[in-house]
């Protein structure tokens, strides 16, 4: 394997994105994201997928400078009118992270895909990474979980209208604040909640950072009420259930009911970020989390010292 002092972060701590260090004060953060609809209207679909793309970025502490769209389409099945919705959709969003989208790639596929492929810049100072959490960090969650349960849901037709918009503005917000945060250095360690859920995102910090975990379960917010329900009636993703199933190997559950427990399982698309939050900034942090108009800024657990990277999940 080539090594390369430069290289700040690689695939080694499994974080959001990899970071190059260019000169002193700049390191390029480089990400690609892409997935099959999870709704079914093409520009909405296009600006979550892009919104997805972003946050890895904004998740090391960086700002996107240049993104490329990635597609697979079945074009035999899919009109013109509907691909340029998700283009429009994607464009959208990269305008609105002030970022430049440079061109893209497109091929046919069985089934329809797209993301983007971003590359962005951070100070090799300043930037977050999930392998520096310390023992006492303040566990900050900036999204509501069950978008994946609401998902599945939606497609199976029994999710109501207002949770469908919940959600989808929930999924197509951008997490411009990882990188406020980070250029204030409030922050210096997190990660973002996507496919492999709550416990699995903080699995691998616990593990990059050789700490451990606890978390509230009380104080984990979900999309809405109706989440429970759709559990209640096992709409559940299979993604979903496997990540419960890989989460048994490091987590402890002194408490939490079934429906609780998929829910920090659940595999999020576009999700929040999950910031390590020193106690003393944490005044400062829930403040501009507000001015940002994150979606939520709850306390959820904190970081421990521990043996072995485990997550203990309490009442």
């Amino acid at each position: 394997m080539i090594r390369d002092p430069n290289l700040l972060v690689g695939a080694g701590t499994a974080d959001d994105a990899g970071v190059y260090r260019l000169d002193r004060n700049r390191a390029l953060v480089q990400t690609v994201d892409f997935f099959t609809p999870i709704v079914d209207e093409p520009f909405l679909y296009g600006q979550i997928a892009a919104a997805n793309a972003l946050s890895d970025v904004y998740a090391m502490g960086g700002r996107p400078l240049t993104a490329m769209n990635l597609m697979g389409i079945p074009t035999d099945v899919v009109p013109p009118t509907v691909i340029r919705a998700i283009f429009r959709g994607g464009a959208r969003k990269v305008a609105e992270a002030r970022c430049v989208l440079v061109g893209g790639h497109t091929i046919r596929n069985p089934e329809p895909v797209y993301g983007l492929s971003v590359t962005g810049l951070v100070s090799p100072w300043r930037m977050l990474t999930n392998a520096q959490a310390r023992a006492g960090d303040l566990l900050v969650l900036t999204k509501p979980l069950g978008t994946g349960i609401v998902t599945t849901g939606i497609k199976r037709g029994i999710t109501s209208k207002a949770l469908e918009r919940r959600a989808a503005a929930i999924m197509s917000q951008l997490n411009v604040a990882g990188a406020e945060l980070a250029e204030r250095g409030l922050v210096c360690a997190g990660t973002d909640i996507t496919g492999f859920g709550l416990l699995g995102h903080l699995g691998s910090l616990c593990r990059a950072s050789h700490v451990g975990a606890e978390v509230s379960v009380g104080k984990i917010p979900a999309l809405s009420p109706e989440v429970f329900e759709l559990i209640g009636r096992d709409c559940v993703p299979g993604g979903s259930r496997q990540n419960l199933e890989t989460a048994a190997a490091f987590t402890d559950w002194d408490e939490a009911t079934a429906a609780q427990r998929v829910l920090l399982a659940d595999a999020q698309t576009s999700g929040g970020l999950l910031l390590c939050v020193a106690p003393r900034r944490l005044a400062e942090v829930l403040k501009q989390l507000k001015r940002a108009r994150a979606a939520c800024a709850v306390v959820v657990g904190r970081i421990v010292r521990s043996g072995r990277p485990r997550i203990r999940v309490s009442g």
